[in-house]
């Protein structure tokens, strides 16, 4: 009788005492658990037919797990894109002094909640408050850890039990399945419709107002746009309306935009300055989007709103933490020194001259040689800010030796992100930091240059 293939399979403890003996560092626990995954999986491959693998084989499939287990969940990546803020890469990259606060406090101890000079239980929201105070003009401000969040805790603190009017153009639904109506259930605060999908006008918010109404609400669409026969109601016609009718006005502006977009030939963009300044009690918007910071949802408005939100107890479980509270703060000084448009990459990006990114694609095509092309193209904004909005380029265009899709999963492998565009590999260099050139122009030409 032909001898079991399974009985061929080295045991547990002594695949753990060769690993041991090639120095595999590891814990024991971590080794055995992986010795015992990979046995089964070879026990699996026996029930379909296959061999049994060796001890060596076993001992090296467990060490190649060993190395994955120690590599970190998230790394760098080159995004050549041309999409500023990238949603799936992480939205906006940091300035030095954001990431250079983050450190700072992040190595020891800080006074996230302690008042230096009484010695006494201070709070985190003092830390950001005088910041965006003198940003936006509000009374006062305070940050939780997204503008999910955000809108989340205005509804529940300012409207649960009560009537919020939206209009029917702005029941959105933003990425992962975020959608207004739900927010509105969670935070107990009923959602009442004004208007028409394309229309809704002053009059349509005064007759949905009724004896239980809180808050009328604005929702900025910040991922798609109603085009053509559209009117919408000014922001300051609604503030007047909600001073009449005794009731908030709240403004969901979505990315979180400190600068005039239009003055880089962009859509204008609605920012917490201009909806203070109309009227809104209260304005919320991202950190980590236009701003260029942290990911973080940052509520402004008057006093005491804010401080009707930090004492209701969803407060606690939206806080921001104390990384993202420094990297925050030194984000928000760029734009108080006027440095933004230097310092913060988002907008660095956004200001980059045409002619300076026509100068580096064409020295990747130079190194390159035949191999590419420069032609022109456009950048995305991305990231739910400015829907459709793109910026003039100059795109690096690899040359087809291989398939599209074959040619960017290899440079997705030396952590470059390309687009693939009408079956064309593209670099657009207006998102890689002109730092990462050279290492955009080796991972390309180990791919395309004649072997």
């Amino acid at each position: 009788m032909p001898r079991s293939p399974y009985r061929a399979l080295p045991s547990v403890d002594r695949v753990c005492a060769e690993l041991r003996a090639r120095s595999v560092d590891a814990a024991d626990s971590v080794l055995l658990d992986l010795t015992r995954e990979a046995l089964a999986e070879a026990r699996a491959r026996i029930g379909a037919g296959g061999e049994a693998p060796t001890l060596d084989a076993i001992a090296g499939d467990v060490t190649a797990r060993v190395d994955a287990v120690r590599l970190p969940p998230l790394r760098p990546l080159i995004n050549a894109t041309g999409v500023i803020l990238h949603t799936n890469l992480g939205r906006a990259p940091l300035a030095g002094e954001a990431i250079a606060a983050m450190a700072a406090v992040s190595r020891g101890y800080s006074n996230l909640e302690f008042d230096i000079t009484s010695g006494r239980r201070g709070t985190r929201h003092s830390t950001l408050a005088p910041l965006l105070r003198r940003v936006t003009g509000a009374e006062a401000a305070m940050a939780v850890n997204n503008n999910a969040s955000a809108v989340l805790l205005a509804l529940a603190a300012l409207a649960a039990g009560r009537e919020v009017v939206l209009s029917r153009g702005e029941l959105v639904e933003i990425g992962g399945g975020f959608r207004i109506p739900d927010v509105m259930r969670q935070s107990r605060a009923r959602l009442v419709e004004a208007g028409t999908t394309n229309r809704t006008r002053i009059e349509d918010f005064e007759a949905a107002i009724g004896p239980r109404t809180a808050a009328l609400m604005r929702v900025h669409a910040s991922n798609f746009r109603i085009t053509g026969f559209t009117e919408s109601a000014p922001l300051d016609g609604l503030a007047t309306l909600a001073r009449r009718r005794g009731v908030l006005l709240i403004d969901d502006i979505g990315s979180g935009c400190l600068l005039d977009t239009a003055a880089y030939g962009l859509a204008p963009e609605p920012t917490p300055q201009r909806s203070v300044a109309a009227g809104a009690d209260v304005v919320l918007f991202s950190g980590d989007k236009l701003l260029g910071g942290p990911q973080a949802g940052l509520i402004v408005g008057r006093n005491e709103l804010i401080a009707r939100m930090q004492r209701h107890p969803l407060a606690r479980a939206v806080r921001l933490d104390k990384a993202s509270i420094a990297g925050l703060a030194a984000t928000l000084r760029l734009y108080i020194d006027g440095v933004a448009e230097q310092r913060v990459p988002v907008w660095r990006m956004i200001a980059m001259p045409v002619a300076e990114i026509e100068r580096r694609a064409g020295a990747v095509v130079a190194a390159l040689g035949a191999a590419a092309q420069v032609v022109d193209g456009r950048s995305m904004v991305g990231g739910g800010s400015l829907p459709e909005e793109s910026l003039p380029t100059r795109l690096v265009v690899l040359a087809p030796v291989r398939s599209a899709a074959t040619l960017a999963g290899r440079l997705r492998a030396s952590d470059v992100v390309a687009r693939i565009e009408d079956g064309r590999v593209l670099l657009d260099l207006r998102t890689v930091d002109p730092l990462d050139d050279g290492r955009v122009i080796d991972a390309c030409a180990a791919l395309v240059r004649p072997q």
